[in-house]
Order: C-alpha cells, then structure tokens, then sequence
C-alpha cells in the first residue's frame, strides 16, 4: 500500500486569495516565538540576580523550553493533521501568551520555570501548524517564496532579539527588565489570536474530514480518523514517542548537573524501538498511526530530515562557542559578545529570501552551495582565531568570516524545510514538518553538548581558548561535511528517480 500522491500545481488547484494574509499570521508568531527565545539569552543574568535563583534554576529557564517543546511536536502535528491545523495553532499561540504573562509575573524561579514549560508547550502546538499550513496554501514556486519568508523572519528575530532584550533590560532596570522581555510576547500574541479569528478560513477551524482540500476529491484519512474517534490520535503511539525524546533530551540538558541522567539514554533509544513496533502494529490493524513510517520511504523526505539533524546539529553550537570565545577568551562584554551575530543573522535573512525564490528551480543544488559557504565561513573564522592569538588580526575579523556562516543559514535550513516536505502528502504535512522539527532539536541538544565537551576537554590539556575553539569550529566542520554527503545523495537520488520517470 502506497501514500497517497502528494499535491501538485494543477489546472484544478485554485490559490486560496487570503493565503499571504495567513502566511502573514504565521510569520508574525514565528517571530514571536523566536524572540521569546533569544531574548531569554540576554536576560539570563538579570533574572538569577533578581529571583536570587541557582544555576540550576538558571539551566531549567533555557532547558525546560527545549525539552516540552521537542516531546509534544510530532503529537501535535499528527492531531493537526486529523483535527484541523487552524483551531490548534490558535490554541497553541493563547498558551503561548498566556504562559508568558505568567513568566512576566514570576514571583520566584520555581513559577518562572513551570511558565517556561507551558511556552514549550505552546510553541510545540503551534509550529507544525504553521509548517501545515504552509504546504496546504502553498505551491511550486510560490511554497519556495513562502518559506523563504519564513527564513528571513528566522534570521531577522535571531538578531533583533539581544537587542530588543538589552533595550527592555535597560529601560525597566533590573527588576522590571527581564519581565519585559516576556510580557513583550503579549500584544503581539492578542493581535495573532484576533486577526487569525478573523482571516483563517473556516475550515481551517474545523475537522479536515469536513472539508475537501484544495484540487483533492476528500480527505480519506482524516474520514478514517473521525469513525476513530480520539483513538485516531495514537494515545499509546503519542506517549512512547514523547518519553523516547525527553529520555534522549534530558541528559544532553542536564549531564553537567548530574552524569547519572546518562542512563536515560539508553531507555531513550528502547522507547524509541517499541514506539515503531508499536506504530507498525497499528497499521498492520488497519488504525490510525502517529506516523506512518512508510513517509521515510520518501527519499527527499528521510535525506532532508537528515541533513537538517546533521545542520542542527553542528552550526547552532557555532554561536555558543563564540559567545564563550568572546567572552571568557578574549575578556569582552556580553554586549560586545552579541555584536557579532548581527551581520550573520541579517545575511541569513536576505540569503533565506533570495534562495526561496529560486529553491524550485534548482532544487537541492542551492542547499548543497550553502553547505560549503558554511565550510568556507567555519575555516576563515578558525584562521582569524588562529592568527589573533599571536597578536596579528583583530577578533572583530569574525564580524566578516561569521557572516558566510549567515549566508549559509539562510541557503540550507528554509530551502531543505521546502524540498524535505515537497513530495510529502497534505495529510501527512504536519506530522512530517514536526518530524523534522524533532530532529532539529534533539540535533542541537546532542551538537551542543558533545561540541562544548570537546572544546572543555581540549582546554583541560593546557590549552587556550583560541586552539581550543579552533578545535570545537574543527569538529563542527566534520558534521557539516556528512550533511554535505547526504545532501549529495539526495541530489543522486533525484536525478535517477527523474531518468526512470524519463525511461518509463
């Protein structure tokens, strides 16, 4: 048994009218959402001085996040699949807002962390709604544009928001500051909240079984899934998948507070097995799984969702090691610190714009010229450190080298989102966004993790922190080259699949 074909431009497609007013909804909670994260960064310092909070309370306001946020993302994707994408990104976005006014109003870090819980929630409802709906109004060249606009308010939010947060943290004072940089979420989420009631169409609030996509004679799994009943949504499937995530989550986030959160690991990985055999067995029985695994049967889906893992898992410890760099190395602010982001993040956002608009017509080739710009940016910068511990460059020749590293954000992570969920069938389009989403994650957790172990172990052997980051920037090099390996795989893929077609 086959997935069903995924949609294609056609003669009976019709766009939908309002579909750049409902991207527009989309964007500006992604910006939201993005801002509340790097915003938090900033506002580190602020909140364990005013809530008197330990480090441990300090890693569990980053942690906590990450860590709802990756267990409920493929649950939320597959009941947006099934019960309708707008209601759940609208809910997703009032917890959100909601859990942010609590975290504006956190009286100790106790309450701070468990609102910090429920925004990773909220997040985790409302992200692969977005990616949904981007492939359900989207297509051709017009899914590539779209998610190049997603890239740019990627990029865009990432630099923005360290100075949106030192502003607030200046003007509000110590006390009244850090909560600024989460109550700024709310008027923002209000206004998505009121203009999605608005704008969405109706059936993107209703159940997908009452409503007939674009150009499609019905929706058959989401017709299966209501005779199902909330069986559809896997309940034994949704629970394995999420212990499995937090139990390869949770030691990566919390090994330095305690070695023995290692054992999880493992388990993790047992979950994870029994959650296939599980989901397996409920099409054997003709259900509805969470995933139908058959999906990784599509070869630009499985290479897309791993060269993603692989990007995330080597490029977003990138920042980390240069705030350490900056900082501990060279003895600078943390204001100067967050200086060098910003000529990167505004080349992702214009890099994410320019490669959306030609994604379709060159495909996996542009994914590919961004992986090398990312190769090229990650040995000039291991140059410029090299060369400043001897005293012959400036550090501040990073502003320079870190920005092919924005070029290369921006022409890989939007334009392989487009290409990963392009052969993918609308009703599996939540799910799947969610699955790469998932691998994202748990990619920045494990690169995190191992990437600072090594640059650590490399300082323990006398070492100084230039050789020392050199090396860590060595190692993420090394991913980025398998990223490159499946990239190419995926390119070969395509083209004999298009000589078969051809010879057929």
């Amino acid at each position: 048994m086959n997935l069903p074909h995924p949609a294609r431009p056609s003669s009976a497609h019709r766009p939908d009218p309002g579909r750049w007013r409902i991207l527009g909804i989309l964007l500006t909670t992604i910006f939201m959402s993005l801002i509340g994260v790097s915003i938090v960064n900033v506002a580190l310092p602020s909140i364990q001085t005013s809530l008197n909070a330990s480090q441990s309370d300090m890693q569990w306001v980053l942690s906590g996040y990450a860590l709802t946020f990756g267990v409920v993302l493929v649950a939320a994707g597959r009941a947006g699949d099934l019960m309708g994408r707008g209601g759940l990104f609208l809910a997703g976005v009032a917890l959100f807002t909601l859990s942010s006014i609590a975290a504006g109003l956190a009286p100790n870090a106790d309450w701070l962390n468990g609102a910090r819980f429920l925004q990773g929630v909220g997040s985790g409802l409302l992200n692969p709604q977005g990616l949904g709906m981007i492939q359900h109004y989207f297509r051709g060249a017009e899914r590539g544009r779209a998610f190049g606009y997603f890239g740019t308010v990627v990029g865009f939010s990432v630099a923005i928001g360290p100075v949106l947060g030192g502003l607030l943290i200046e003007l509000g004072g110590l006390h009244l500051g850090w909560r600024l940089t989460f109550l700024v979420n709310v008027p923002i989420g209000i206004a998505v909240i009121v203009l999605g009631l608005k704008w969405f169409p109706r059936p993107l609030l209703q159940r997908p079984d009452r409503v007939h996509p674009p150009g499609a004679a019905g929706n058959p799994d989401a017709q299966a899934a209501a005779r199902l009943g909330w069986r559809s949504l896997d309940p034994v499937g949704s629970l394995l998948l999420g212990l499995a995530v937090l139990s390869v989550l949770y030691p990566f986030v919390e090994s330095r507070t305690s070695p023995l959160t290692w054992a999880l690991l493992p388990l993790g990985l047992a979950l994870a097995g029994l959650w296939i055999l599980w989901e397996r067995g409920v099409m054997r029985r003709g259900g509805s799984p969470m995933v139908d695994l058959r999906i990784f049967s599509t070869a630009s889906f499985s290479n897309g969702v791993l060269i993603m893992a692989l990007y995330f898992l080597g490029m977003t410890s990138v920042w980390v090691l240069v705030a350490l760099y900056v900082q501990q190395g060279l003895g600078m602010s943390a204001l100067e610190s967050g200086l060098f982001g910003i000529p990167a993040a505004l080349f992702s956002s214009w890099a994410a714009d320019w490669a959306g608009r030609r994604v379709m017509a060159y495909g996996r080739k542009i994914v590919i010229g961004g992986l090398f710009l990312a190769l090229l940016g990650l040995g000039l910068s291991i140059g410029v450190i090299l060369l400043q511990a001897y005293g012959l460059i400036s550090a501040w020749w990073l502003l320079l080298t870190l920005s092919f590293i924005g070029l290369a954000q921006g022409s890989v992570i939007s334009p392989n989102q487009a290409l990963t969920l392009m052969d993918v069938p609308l009703d599996y389009a939540g799910s799947s966004g969610a699955i790469m989403q998932t691998g994202q994650r748990i990619g920045t957790s494990v690169g995190i993790a191992m990437i600072t172990a090594a640059v650590f172990w490399t300082l323990d052997g006398s070492s100084s922190w230039h050789l020392a980051t050199a090396a860590g920037f060595g190692v993420i090099a090394a991913v980025v080259v398998l990223a490159l390996v499946f990239a190419y795989k995926d390119q070969s893929d395509r083209r004999r699949q298009s000589r078969t077609i051809i010879a057929e």
